[in-house]
């Protein structure tokens, strides 16, 4: 059956999360007019921030002790060295450096800015780090819907990220459950019935960015969007399978 049509519902109230909320109830308490409840087959999105603020993977810079390799860096960086020794405790190696632009692997494997580390929309000299596992936290995040709502949904959890290739940040996959992030199309036939050599669908990508839209990356307040209506491949795949190997990475 194909999609007809689909809708973006953003969730608006949601207040200051804060470590240790229990998210999904928030999201949930929002969710009181009966055509913003969740369906089954809606797919949650939630921004990382909100994410890692409940998960507590927040960090104060002023408990920050720079080391030297750190001080180092800042100088020829341009940022705080308290910044910079976070950026080092969060990747598994530096893979470009200019000044005032530092890209790194973070543990997790995603390749990213300042190792993902966020000082938009958090108060004082406090910083977001990226969730432990996303992969992991969206899987428990769907299953903790489940079980307040009894509703099956797919959930998740996007961030802004940088391309090396074109201007501007765009919405990604951080983390996924319930839903293929990558669609494998190839061996499938177009409309002239070629045959799909190459083609691989970053579904995960493409839904966070669309949510994004109404998210926005400054004040808008919204950190929840539901889409609702897609057709979509269900399935054990997770957003870590987005990840371009190191030996098929060019711009590495």
């Amino acid at each position: 059956m194909k999609t007809k049509q689909v809708i973006l519902i953003p969730i608006r109230g949601i207040p200051f999360i804060q470590p240790g909320d229990d998210l999904v109830k928030i999201i949930l308490g929002r969710l009181k007019v009966p055509g913003n409840r969740l369906k089954r087959g809606d797919i949650l999105i939630l921004t990382q921030k909100i994410v890692s603020k409940a998960e507590g993977t927040m960090m104060d810079l002023r408990s920050c002790h720079p080391s030297p390799k750190a001080i180092q860096l800042a100088q020829s960086c341009g940022k705080d060295a308290r910044l910079l020794e976070l950026i080092l405790q969060e990747s598994k190696k530096i893979l470009r450096q200019s000044p005032h632009l530092i890209i790194t692997e973070h543990k997790t494997g995603w390749v990213c800015a300042n190792a993902g580390i966020d000082y938009s929309n958090v108060p004082g000299e406090y910083v977001t780090l990226l969730p432990k596992d996303p992969d992991q936290t969206a899987k428990k995040i769907r299953q903790r819907v489940k079980e307040l709502s009894g509703v099956e949904i797919a959930v998740i959890i996007a961030d802004s990220h940088g391309r090396p290739f074109r201007k501007g940040a765009i919405g990604v996959a951080l983390g996924s459950s319930g839903i293929r992030a990558l669609v494998d199309k190839r061996g499938e036939k177009d409309l002239f019935h070629y045959r799909l050599k190459s083609t691989e669908i970053a579904l995960g990508d493409e839904l966070a960015s669309a949510a994004s839209l109404l998210m926005g990356e400054t004040n808008e307040g919204i950190p929840a969007v539901i889409i609702r209506g897609l057709k979509y491949p269900k399935g054990r795949s997770k957003a870590r399978d987005l990840i371009r190997p190191e030996e098929m990475d060019l711009f590495r």
